[in-house]
């Protein structure tokens, strides 16, 4: 296969959004990696001066440009600090699409990355086929037994580290019995499409119900959508630009078949990439008009609910918490206020601001299998912030979030004393 040319690379990138930085440096607070490391080219002017040179073909795509990409955790805060609005996040989405093309210009992608990207995200059925493996290990006591004797350490350490933090998988019993929709209490005012996500799905399936049940308490019939497929999200950040066009495809399909009124999701990277996916279409009119109708439809269970008239709540939870915006919500959505609003709701809670709330926990999609060290120390820096609120609960809307922070309580030396749980969750226990 021939080697990518510099002009296929200049064509990837848009060079209005690059020379639209003025590399003044307000992103340099804002960003986790360069705080940690000090390195300019761990930061996002950084990182985007490298981009020109690569287009501008002053520099090679080469193993240190990569290492550079994909040092980033896309927590897009830098986007909130920028004053040009340069996007950044679909800046270092091109920039490793450009690695990842380079990269198979060159040789056959690893059988690993075709497995995963290829064979496994696509495909829900052999997603839901995984957690009933998972659901099955955790059953017979594998995992535990796994874990006491060290047989656990058979795996990467990434993942006998993260393995911990993931709690009982529904079983295949429970995710079958599933309505595929759920009635409104009372006069139904909105139609909603439950987006479910893949992982999501498989991994915190009761989250998903918890969402949909506070959906009908406010009066709206919630259907899980059929043949819905994963977001792209995880496609679009490792640069497999291409599978993430097709999935945003299958899914704009799926939800137009099914006439529902918003597009609704429960997980910050997954509502960031569907409120973007006419961004994905730009050289193609057709889809693109499509994309830009579901987009005018997508919201997160946060927004819509803070919109809706309000739950009513009847067990008071008396409980400190904090919350922990994720960046893909905060900084990619811009939904702040809505689920500390609804937080505020529930009878009991006192809610504690921490520092740098929305700043990066480290999670960042599998930011903390392919960079465990840095996620680690991002993520010991967050749990001293949390500390000092003195919370029992740590608050989040994101399922990366979540696991990231039930991690931090464990290096924190804190189970027993405080539990992260995410905020549908939350909610739903007050009901």
């Amino acid at each position: 296969m021939s080697k990518t040319t510099s002009q296929e690379l200049l064509s990837k990138f848009n060079m209005d959004e690059i020379m639209n930085c003025m590399h003044c440096g307000f992103c340099l607070p804002a960003c986790p990696t360069y705080r940690e490391t000090g390195l300019e080219s761990h930061s996002p002017r950084g990182r985007i001066a490298l981009m020109k040179g690569v287009a501008t073909s002053q520099l090679s795509v080469d193993p240190e440009f990569e290492k550079n990409m994909y040092a980033c955790l896309g927590c897009r805060a830098c986007e909130t600090a920028c004053p040009a609005g340069v996007p950044y996040g679909s800046l270092v989405e091109t920039a490793r699409e450009v690695v990842e093309d380079n990269k198979k210009s060159e040789a056959k992608p690893p059988f690993l990355r075709q497995l995963v990207f290829d064979k496994v995200f696509p495909y829900p059925e052999r997603m839901q086929a995984l957690g009933t493996a998972l659901w099955a290990a955790q059953s017979a006591g594998l995992q535990t037994l796994a874990n006491k004797t060290g047989l656990i350490n058979i795996l990467p350490r990434e993942l006998a580290e993260m393995q911990q933090a993931v709690d009982k998988i529904a079983s295949p019993r429970e995710r079958k019995q599933r309505e595929k929709v759920m009635k409104a209490e009372g006069k139904a005012a909105l139609k909603i499409g439950m987006f479910t996500g893949c992982i999501m799905d498989v991994m915190f399936f009761e989250t998903n119900q918890a969402t949909a049940r506070l959906l009908t308490k406010a009066g709206c019939e919630v259907v899980f959508v059929e043949n819905q497929v994963c977001c792209g999200a995880l496609h679009a950040h490792a640069g497999e630009k291409e599978g993430a066009v097709e999935l945003a495809k299958r899914n704009m399909e799926a939800f137009e078949r099914a006439g529902v009124d918003f597009v609704v999701n429960n997980a910050g990277g997954c509502g960031a990439a569907l409120k973007e996916y006419h961004h994905w279409f730009h050289d193609d009119p057709e889809w693109k008009e499509r994309a830009m109708a579901f987009v005018s439809k997508v919201r997160d269970a946060n927004e819509l609910l803070a919109e809706l008239p309000p739950l009513t709540f009847s067990k008071p939870l008396n409980v400190r918490v904090t919350y922990q915006d994720s960046c893909h919500l905060a900084h990619g959505q811009g939904v702040r206020n809505q689920p500390r609003q609804l937080l505020r709701s529930i009878p009991g809670v006192e809610l504690i601001e921490m520092t740098g709330a929305d700043s990066c926990c480290g999670s960042a999609g599998i930011y903390n299998i392919t960079n465990f060290d840095m996620s680690m120390q991002i993520l010991d820096g967050k749990m001293e912030h949390v500390k000092e609120t003195k919370a029992r609960v740590i608050v989040t809307s994101n399922p990366g979030c979540l696991l990231q922070m039930k991690k931090g309580i464990m290096r924190a030396g804190l189970e027993g004393q405080m539990e992260a749980v995410h905020i549908m969750d939350l909610l739903a226990r007050a009901l």
